[in-house]
């Protein structure tokens, strides 16, 4: 659903995708609000109920993904992976209720392969000190600068066009679907939504967020 503002004079449309991306921030940030409240009322000296079991299996969980793939001591970093994996996974499900994913839209998925480039340079930079960071892209050899310089450069392009790729395949497939088979579509609707929505977006999810991890870890090492 697009929204329409005309503001002195002129008309600006703001995408379906937008719109769904603002949907998802204000639902995770009442998720996470009402996970806060629940925690802060559980008493150490009692059983935590099931709900507060999940959430700290999926806190345990990131934690750990984080500490194999970057080392333990990069666990800082686990808080922005679980956000980036949350909004991810909801945003690629967001098919199943009938709305546009909004990693089906590609300024949705480069602004997040921005935000993991400008993490990779600036802990890079921060890590290795300016004259390590630009000797980095003198190794092995000379030479080799600018092909160094251009893989950098193509690190958010190619991480971005994963997941709008495989995303927006998905959703044109649906479309089709759902026009070639008419009614009929009901019947065989889920199985592709199965696969097209719950299984390329949970894996989706997973390479976006393993890729990011790994780039950062990668800037940083010596």
């Amino acid at each position: 659903m697009e929204i329409t503002l005309q503001l002195f004079g002129n008309e600006y449309v703001i995408a379906e995708t937008i719109v769904n991306t603002w949907i998802i921030v204000i639902l995770l940030s009442i998720f996470a609000i009402y996970v806060n409240r629940k925690i802060k009322k559980a008493r150490v000296n009692e059983k935590p109920s099931k709900f507060l079991n999940f959430i700290e299996l999926l806190v345990e969980g990131v934690e750990s993904l984080v500490e194999t793939t970057m080392g333990r001591d990069k666990l800082g970093f686990a808080p922005y992976i679980g956000t980036l994996a949350l909004y991810l996974v909801v945003a690629n499900l967001f098919g199943l209720i009938g709305l546009k994913p909004p990693t089906s839209d590609y300024n949705v998925t480069f602004a997040l392969a921005i935000i993991t480039f400008v993490l990779t340079q600036y802990y890079g930079l921060k890590s290795k000190g300016l004259g390590g960071y630009i000797k980095g892209f003198f190794e092995p050899f000379w030479p080799l600068f600018p092909l160094n310089v251009i893989g950098e450069l193509a690190n958010p392009v190619s991480l971005s066009f994963r997941l709008f790729g495989n995303i927006l395949s998905g959703v044109i497939i649906m479309f089709l679907l759902y026009q070639a088979l008419g009614a009929f579509s009901i019947i065989v609707a889920p199985v592709f939504h199965a696969y097209f929505d719950v299984f390329a977006g949970v894996i989706q999810t997973f390479i976006f967020i393993m890729l990011t991890m790994v780039f950062i870890s990668m800037a940083m090492e010596d």
